[in-house]
């Protein structure tokens, strides 16, 4: 085990100062029972979904800030999800290190989603146990680098006025988008939009641009219309 895990310190440029932390984080529940050990990593993996909840969703704060919570709940959604950590834990070859019994190790177990996702979240926990929050963000960052700006373009090219505007159209009804404020000096400008339907105002939202303002009014009345999730 001990040249699995220099294998892969080396892909996470990182050095455990415990490294029982590793192995644990490293141990499924179906090698503890067949080894009657006391450990497994479900507590880590505990603790990882929550570092990684907390660094996602502050990456997304940061980025979009004119985005409302429901906005960003969805954002990270799309990020901290069972396949999205799949994906991760395949990049780095997780499965090759993680410690099964022998049963599911016959059925697969290494290359299992959950298994992998829930061993890549033990392994995140494990490293914030180990180091500090800065560091573990640094390392969340490099690993989830390319599902983060796949997220992102597609946050920059989906468009909630076209979706708005599909609606409109099946309905056979008009809609405008009114600006009714605008605040702050000319280079950090706020700008404030109500989406109308004949004298009813159905959503509003806030942005740094008038366009930013319109998705958010159009995501708001959908929301409201039901034609998308809380």
């Amino acid at each position: 085990m001990n040249g699995k895990i220099d294998e892969l310190l080396k892909i996470l440029s990182y050095e455990f100062n415990d490294i029982s932390l590793l192995k644990v984080a490293l141990t499924h529940s179906s090698y503890q029972n067949e080894n009657k050990i006391e450990f497994n990593n479900e507590r880590l993996e505990f603790l990882g979904d929550a570092v990684l909840d907390l660094l996602i969703g502050e990456y997304f704060f940061k980025k979009f800030k004119e985005f409302n919570e429901g906005l960003l709940s969805k954002l990270r959604a799309r990020v901290v999800n069972e396949d999205s950590l799949y994906e991760v834990a395949l990049s780095i070859n997780l499965g090759k290190y993680i410690q099964l019994g022998q049963g599911e190790f016959k059925n697969g177990g290494n290359r299992k989603s959950s298994i992998l996702s829930n061993a890549l979240e033990a392994l995140i926990g494990a490293i914030y146990i180990d180091s500090s929050i800065d560091t573990t963000k640094q390392i969340i960052m490099r690993l989830f680098k390319n599902r983060l700006s796949e997220v992102v373009n597609e946050e920059y090219t989906f468009s909630f006025k076209s979706v708005m505007q599909e609606y409109a159209q099946k309905q056979e009804i008009s809609i405008r988008y009114e600006l009714y404020d605008a605040k702050g000096p000319d280079n950090d400008k706020m700008f404030y939009t109500n989406l109308i339907i004949g004298d009813e105002i159905l959503g509003s939202g806030y942005g740094k641009s008038k366009k930013k303002s319109e998705q958010m009014a159009a995501y708001n009345a959908l929301k409201k219309l039901g034609e998308i999730d809380e």
